[in-house]
């Protein structure tokens, strides 16, 4: 700001010697016309404009001053320099040819989101320079992610993708840490393999299909082998089942008649079969056939009714 005060002061102080004249009047002249023209023409180096979330390295013939300018108008000397800064979250898309561990070359699209600090921009610019991207963070993203991509194979990669991301992220953020580079976040975009590689996936997935299909269509065919074969095993125990039920009620029926028949058998007199023989008799006497014809059995008859011959 003193040398800036110091430059207009200077400017004014020629501005008006060279309006007076040898008679010592003073009076506007051509001369006085050219050093307003390069006073308008110097001016517009004496002010720097800052954007906001941006930090302005200033320098003076290339050397790096200690302060530093925030977002806004500043004034410089027309010799300074003032170099822009971005503090804010950047993004920056990569496409990085890698090769798995089973030698598959894949196309890795990869997106990295990173920011640095107002206070770090100073430090950054002096070690490394605004082409800090390039310079420091491109090599070490390509480094990183073909490092990691190498320890899985091309099949494993797409099913990984989530392992491969945050392990890239560990690794970017110690490595970048040093640098005053914050790793904000990082994403695999996409895994692109070559011709050759996709249709052998494709054609192994068509083939693992088939052979599940076949896998399930047997399993169907056995369980329903299966299902048949305890219907029948089902249908013979309760046949077996029936029959021995049949056969006990059978037993039981057969066992309830004997008894029946026991207790009758016990009831059962001489006089009382005689009873019921008198009180079924139809009044004809049992007859017997011989050589001389047909005669009553008499003997029986008179039995049977308690007479006597």
């Amino acid at each position: 700001m003193f040398w800036m005060i110091v430059s207009l002061v200077t400017v004014f102080v020629l501005l008006v010697a060279m309006g007076f004249h040898k008679q010592g009047r003073w009076k506007f002249n051509r001369k006085q016309w050219l050093s307003v023209a390069g006073l308008l023409l110097i001016l517009p180096s004496m002010f720097s404009m800052i954007p906001t979330g941006h930090t302005g390295i200033l320098t003076t013939f290339g050397k790096v001053e200690n302060q530093t300018l925030e977002a806004g108008m500043h004034m410089k000397l027309p010799y300074q320099n003032v170099v822009v800064m971005d503090n804010r979250a950047q993004l920056k898309n990569l496409d990085l040819p890698c090769f798995s561990s089973d030698i598959q070359e894949v196309q890795v699209a990869y997106s990295i989101n990173y920011q640095i600090k107002k206070e770090n921009a100073q430090m950054i610019y002096k070690t490394i320079g605004s082409d800090y991207f390039n310079t420091i963070m491109a090599p070490r993203i390509q480094e990183t992610v073909k490092s990691v991509i190498s320890k899985y194979t091309a099949e494993n990669l797409v099913a990984s993708r989530d392992a491969l991301s945050v392990k890239i992220t560990e690794t970017l953020e110690k490595s970048l840490q040093k640098y005053n580079i914050i790793v904000i976040g990082t994403a695999i975009e996409n895994l692109d393999f070559s011709n050759a590689f996709t249709d052998a996936v494709e054609e192994k997935q068509v083939a693992e299909q088939k052979k599940l299909k076949a896998r399930i269509e047997q399993d169907q065919k056995n369980l329903e082998a299966e299902a048949d074969a305890r219907r029948q095993v089902i249908a013979a125990e309760a046949e077996a089942e029936v029959t021995r039920i049949q056969a006990e009620v059978a037993q039981y029926a057969g066992e309830k008649e004997a008894e029946m028949n026991r207790k009758l058998a016990e009831t059962l007199t001489s006089e009382l079969i005689q009873y019921y023989l008198v009180n079924q008799w139809n009044g004809q006497l049992p007859q017997f056939s011989g050589t001389d014809g047909v005669f009553p059995i008499l003997e029986g008859f008179h039995d049977a009714a308690g007479t006597s011959k």
